[in-house]
């Protein structure tokens, strides 16, 4: 295994973790903005007012794309990783 192999396989994890975590952190930054504009336009200042909508709504996200989330995992050490360990 020579370094070449490594790198690729790193830079193609870190790429897949990217994907897997791009839906999830779009949704917790837009809901964020959003009350955080809501708060600011209305002065209401309420700690929960932020925490719970935005763990509602990546708990929903993460339900609807779990499958994605999974497949892409899957695909990954199915066509990368477990060719490289049997080939070792």
């Amino acid at each position: 295994m020579d370094e070449t192999l490594i790198f690729d396989v790193t830079r193609q994890a870190l790429w897949i973790a990217v994907r897997m975590s791009a839906p999830l952190l779009v949704v917790a930054l837009v809901t964020g903005v959003a009350i955080g504009l809501f708060q600011a336009l209305t002065s209401v200042q309420e700690m929960t007012l932020t925490f719970v909508p935005k763990v509602g709504l990546m708990l929903a996200v993460f339900w609807v794309t779990m499958s994605f989330m999974t497949s892409t995992l899957a695909g990954f050490f199915s066509d990368q990783v477990l060719p490289i360990v049997a080939g070792m």
